[in-house]
């Protein structure tokens, strides 16, 4: 069969799949031309892109399927024809959508109708380049079936094929006109030349190649008329592999993406990417051609774009309903839930993974004015080795929807903040973010804190508070946005905690940098003939089946966390006025408390207010709830204390007091010498300090019985005997 024939007959099978090829409707038995409807906007230039769903010409064709996914230029290209031959059986309507391309390609036909009169003007098509004429876009989406593949997976034998590749955008430029059919016009015969642009590079045409300057011999000069010209979107972007993708001792490897038109500003720098196209080598012309010899750089020119989140399903998890997130909130001790369904192969540490459940959903931002005070949680991890510090980083790393993981000695002030780079196509200077830009409005986690160079720590005070990073580099004077909270993972000075040293010894910080985390968790591992066989006990479990021990309650589905987590960073709780006045007590009895508390180890200051507040408006969303309650404050306030106590060494010599006596202290030091407190006022005091509703009404109740005090029949007030 000869080259037309078969061109033809292609094309003649892409006209009928597009007028025929339906799915069923939404009512029984209609039916819905999925590619006719399309075809009418793009006849009226309501729609831009035409989207063809490989999946689909299979259904109509396997064989014609297989063709576009071994040769999908050829077959893009018999595609827009056929698109081209239909449209005009689809307009209903005069387009009112006019650009200036339309005016002057109509005027060119008047001209040309004029001169040569009415019966000899020719088709457009045959006059001037189809990539001028064409107003639409067609890509092709991949098989639902076929897995996307890393970089270092795409060889050379892929060369024009469509391909999937999975990775991490690093860098985006910014959307720029790209010239696809450019215009020159002669100086000497006034003839208009049309050059196609298919690459990224191209020589433009010199002499003018009419016959009428070939036959004078004239020589004429051409010179590119940019209105004529026709422009798409271009975005150069580039991706780098996965850290799972990355064989050990290698390291990542990076592939440019081309996108024009609606595949530009889909994606931003950290977004972790599916991404099908077309598998090509960058055509080099003139000086750089000869010098690159038998080497060809590649590119993928992007069809379709997808954005992920790597460690759980390829595809975006469906949004959660607000019923289904009430019904959830609404289940009893579910925040205990989240908190035991976050790593559950862990043991213990209970407190420690309900502050990073509250650091995963976030506080709400105030900006007030030019103020703005940050909601973003910044919590510290240290402690002695092996209490499983980095396994709840990396756990938070996977269920967070966008996190950086980044470790300590690995990482330089420039790697975390912005570097200074050199555009190679446009030749400009531009800024390529790095951890915490790329982390923004998301987490960034930082292990082997301590070991960070002085320098370098100093980079990331000004994003915990301002949430900014100021760049005066090159003679780019900028503030790129860092809205991010800091995880960050530490040993000790001497690396397990040394009793006969002080706190501020044993942690090595400096006061400006422990006043940013909200939190500062101190986890020590201290023989315990119990809690060391129960810990044992788990981990042999885990280690023999791959899985956490069974538990009364199952913890939740890591996809249903991460849509209700989702769905609550929605909420915007406020702290309503009759709060103001306990809130306000609250932080000057924590002041009072670290004046005369000479074990206190941190520093107290407006800015555990501050995290009061945050943490407070966090457990609102977490209850996705809109109005902040006494008993979040409460809940902040028992984190705060209980990261507060962990910093004191209750290891010092002598008899180790019991909760209850604790208790009575607080409710004796209450009272401050009169004969009665408020029930309410004792139990909520209590709570704050790090105690259970049980262990306070089991001390009453002892205490009772001794006849210390008494309570009343409706247990409103505490009265001393």
């Amino acid at each position: 069969m000869a080259t037309a024939d078969i061109y033809n007959d292609v094309k003649e099978k892409f006209k009928q799949f597009l007028s025929e090829f339906s799915v069923p409707g939404k009512s029984k038995g209609s039916k819905v031309h999925k590619y006719g409807t399309q075809l009418v906007g793009l006849a009226h230039r309501e729609q831009t892109a035409l989207y063809i769903d490989t999946d689909d010409v299979t259904l109509f064709d396997e064989e014609l399927s297989q063709e576009i996914l071994g040769n999908t230029l050829r077959y893009e290209k018999l595609m827009c024809d056929a698109i081209s031959d239909l449209l005009p059986d689809y307009q209903q309507h005069e387009v009112a959508n006019r650009d200036s391309l339309d005016v002057y390609i109509h005027h060119r036909l008047t001209l040309e109708a004029n001169n040569r009169g009415s019966d000899e003007v020719r088709d457009p098509r045959n006059q001037y380049p189809p990539e001028l004429l064409r107003r639409f876009e067609v890509y092709f989406t991949p098989p639902e079936h076929q897995k996307p593949l890393s970089i270092r997976q795409i060889s050379a034998d892929r060369i024009g094929t469509l391909v999937t590749v999975r990775g991490t955008v690093t860098r985006a430029t910014e959307v720029k006109p790209a010239m696809t059919v450019a215009t020159y016009t002669c100086d000497q015969c006034g003839a208009e030349t049309y050059q196609p642009i298919t690459g990224i590079q191209f020589n433009p045409i010199e002499m003018c190649p009419s016959k009428e300057c070939q036959t004078n011999k004239s020589n004429g000069r051409l010179h590119l008329q940019t209105r004529g010209s026709k422009f798409v979107k271009f975005q150069d972007i580039k991706i780098q592999e996965d850290s799972d993708q990355v064989p050990v001792g290698d390291t990542p490897r990076i592939m440019t993406l081309i996108c024009r038109g609606e595949n530009t500003r889909l994606c931003q720098p950290g977004d972790h990417v599916n991404v099908t196209g077309v598998f090509l080598p960058i055509q080099r012309q003139g000086f750089r051609a000869t010098m690159g010899g038998l080497m060809s750089d590649t590119f993928l020119q992007v069809h379709f774009l997808e954005r992920i989140k790597r460690g759980f399903e390829e595809t975006s998890l469906d949004p959660i309903s607000e019923d289904e997130a009430l019904a959830l909130a609404g289940e009893p001790l579910f925040y205990d839930k989240l908190a035991a369904s976050l790593a559950p192969e862990i043991y213990g540490h209970d407190d420690v993974k309900k502050a990073l459940l509250l650091l995963l959903v976030g506080g709400v931002d105030r900006d007030s004015q030019g103020m703005k005070i940050r909601g973003n949680l910044n919590i510290c991890l240290m402690g002695d080795p092996g209490v499983a510090k980095s396994q709840l980083l990396s756990y938070i790393d996977r269920i967070a929807t966008r996190c950086q993981y980044t470790t300590g000695r690995g990482s330089t002030g420039v790697g975390l903040t912005a570097a200074v780079m050199k555009d190679p196509i446009t030749g400009e200077m531009i800024l390529e973010g790095g951890a915490l830009v790329l982390a923004d409005r998301g987490i960034c986690c930082i292990d082997e804190f301590d070991k960070m160079n002085e320098s370098d720590r100093t980079a990331i005070h000004e994003v915990m508070e301002q949430q900014t990073i100021s760049i005066a580099k090159a003679g780019i004077l900028t503030t790129l946005n860092a809205r991010v909270s800091i995880l960050a993972a530490a040993n000790p000075a001497f690396g397990r905690y040394n009793l006969k040293k002080t706190v501020e010894q044993n942690i090595q910080l400096p006061a400006a940098l422990l006043s940013r985390f909200d939190l500062l968790w101190l986890i020590r591992d201290k023989p315990d003939a119990n809690a060391d066989l129960r810990l044992a006990q788990h981990i042999t479990y885990v280690h023999q089946h791959s899985t956490h021990p069974p538990r009364e309650v199952d913890p939740l589905d890591p996809d249903l966390m991460k849509r209700y987590i989702t769905a609550c960073k929605q909420k915007v709780p406020v702290i309503p006025e009759s709060l103001t006045e306990y809130i306000v007590s609250t932080y000057v009895e924590l002041r009072k408390n670290a004046r005369e508390d000479p074990r206190n180890a941190t520093f107290t200051s407006a800015r555990n207010l501050l995290a009061v507040l945050r943490l407070s408006t966090a457990l609102a969303r977490l209850r996705f709830a809109d109005v902040v309650e006494k008993e979040d404050i409460d809940e902040a306030n028992r984190l705060m204390e209980m990261s507060k106590t962990s910093l004191v060494d209750d290891d010092s010599k002598g008899p180790k007091a019991r909760p209850l006596d604790m208790i009575y202290s607080i409710i004796r030091s209450l009272s401050s010498g009169s004969d009665s407190i408020r029930y309410d006022d004792a139990r909520q005091r209590c709570i704050a300090k790090g105690f259970n509703n049980n262990q306070f009404t089991e001390c009453v109740e002892e205490y009772e019985r001794l006849n210390v005090w008494a309570v009343n029949t409706a247990r409103t007030k505490i009265t001393f005997i």
